[in-house]
């Protein structure tokens, strides 16, 4: 009897040990798998003339952006992120395909009179993500074409609600009086469901609304949300929540609502479980349209602004979240840009890259602050107007060479406060010049004296280049060019 009751009593520390491990382990194997159980979530936010210095998180002391300040502070900001093009249309192409514009035949911003879009068989992040089986959606500007065959529906998106292209091609905008827009229409898919009203205050909180309903019916599935904000290219509006809270203007309100708009999407997140295991991005297509005055943003330090390829026009503030991978509070000072993120979320997602050749190289390393990552190309190169090669930025950020060529500028003078531009200078000559943006961010010491051999190594990388892409000013026609979507062909 005394035998049996100690076999039974180590019988049941055995069972019990054995159940403890199994839990243990249970629970180890569950944690360590948790964020993979299905693909990551991907959230873009991506806003419209956005300023560097337009955030308090990039320096904006005059109102606070406390939502996107956070999303900061729980994930990673980049300090030389840059756009392709810093003009609409093409910085669009540039972030939906992982090509610099000009490759995919994209260039300026496409007008409501244009016959053209995307080309339909380039490959977007939305058919990208599909081979995945991600839903996919898209709320607010698309303007990569405005007929039918090249609507976001017909490049990977499952729903579309907003407008086809800016918000100032409108009869309603106050500066039109020398255009004959007509009425700018809000589509659900391919449908006109209106037309925007006399005033655009509604715009944001309908993409944010669309949005936040998104995320809630397909939190059992892996998906791809674009918000695309309207706000803050001019004309101007906003909700009657948010107007004359920020004591800064009716800029400063416009960008206390997109930061809102941003809250509301990681409070989505964060209700349906969703955040662990989700990527959320905010950027924005180019710096601020100056000409507009204190309806512009801000760029900084950084010389000039949209429609220039200097640093004002071409560097935007970045922000990434990903709590189950990128490190809370990591600062990213190597460059990056949005050419980049279509091959980067390819890894991830182990999807196929297109068959045809696209710009953008994988910077997991950077985005996840990995000790001593470093930018995967040798340079990046900035294109404007018809496919005029006018600047290049080396890879490790330091230096940026500008090749001869003009651009606009308001050459010091202030623009006007009540939403009207005074006009750009369009002849102002910038020659062959370096700068060492480590030394002189703003732009204003030409180096390329002091600095020939830099010089040089640049230069014999864009004729590289030119052989590939072609450069008007040099009259280069380019071998990897690839026709724009035309309309019937």
């Amino acid at each position: 009897m005394i035998r049996c009751a100690v076999f039974k009593s180590y019988l049941i520390c055995l069972l019990a040990a054995a159940a403890i491990l199994f839990t243990t382990c249970s629970r180890k194997i569950t944690e360590s798998r948790s964020p993979d159980t299905r693909p990551a979530n991907i959230v873009l936010i991506f806003a419209d003339d956005l300023g560097y210095g337009d955030l308090s998180c990039y320096g904006q002391e005059k109102y606070k952006t406390p939502h996107l300040d956070k999303m900061a502070e729980e994930g990673i900001r980049f300090t030389n992120f840059y756009v392709s093009q810093a003009v609409c249309s093409a910085s669009r192409a540039s972030l939906l395909t992982g090509c610099y514009a000009n490759r995919v035949g994209v260039a300026g911003a496409f007008m409501p009179t244009d016959s053209v879009g995307l080309h339909p068989q380039e490959t977007t992040l939305a058919e990208l993500v599909k081979q995945r089986g991600y839903a996919t959606a898209i709320y607010g500007k698309w303007h990569l074409g405005h007929l039918p065959e090249f609507l976001p529906t017909r490049q990977g998106f499952d729903e579309y609600f907003g407008i086809p292209y800016s918000n100032d091609m409108w009869p309603k905008h106050p500066n039109n009086e020398h255009f004959n827009f007509p009425e700018l229409p809000v589509l659900e898919g391919e449908k006109v469901v209106r037309y925007l009203p006399d005033n655009q205050d509604s715009l944001t909180t309908w993409y944010t609304q669309r949005a936040v309903d998104f995320i809630g019916r397909n939190k059992d599935q892996p998906f791809f949300l674009y918000l695309a904000h309207s706000m803050p290219h001019v004309p101007l509006f906003v909700s009657g929540r948010f107007r004359g809270k920020s004591g800064a203007g009716l800029y400063g309100d416009v960008i206390m609502e997109i930061d809102w708009s941003a809250g509301q999407v990681m409070e989505a997140l964060e209700k349906n479980g969703l955040t662990e295991n989700t990527l959320v991005i905010f950027t924005s297509d180019n710096g601020p349209w100056l000409s507009y005055g204190a309806h512009s943003g801000v760029t900084g330090p950084l010389r000039e602004g949209k429609g220039t390829v200097f640093e004002g026009g071409v560097r935007v503030p970045f922000i990434a979240k990903w709590p189950a991978r990128i490190p809370a509070g990591a600062i990213q000072s190597q460059p990056a840009a949005t050419i980049d993120l279509f091959p980067t979320l390819a890894r991830w997602l182990q999807a196929a890259l297109p068959s045809q050749p696209i710009d953008g190289k994988d910077i997991a390393p950077l985005l996840l602050a990995e000790k001593g990552a470093r930018n995967p190309h040798e340079s990046y190169f900035f294109y404007y107007k018809q496919n005029e090669l006018e600047g290049m930025l080396s890879g490790d950020g330091r230096w940026k060479l500008y090749f001869p060529h003009t651009y606009r500028s308001l050459e010091g003078r202030q623009g006007r406060d009540d939403g009207l531009p005074i006009p750009y200078n369009y002849g102002v000559k910038v020659g062959l010049e370096l700068y060492d943006l480590q030394e002189d961010i703003s732009e204003t010491n030409d180096v390329i004296d002091t600095h020939p051999v830099q010089a040089k190594t640049m230069k014999a990388l864009a004729d590289s280049l030119r052989m590939d892409l072609g450069d008007s000013l040099t009259d280069k026609k380019g071998k990897g060019l690839r026709p724009l979507g035309v309309y019937g062909q």
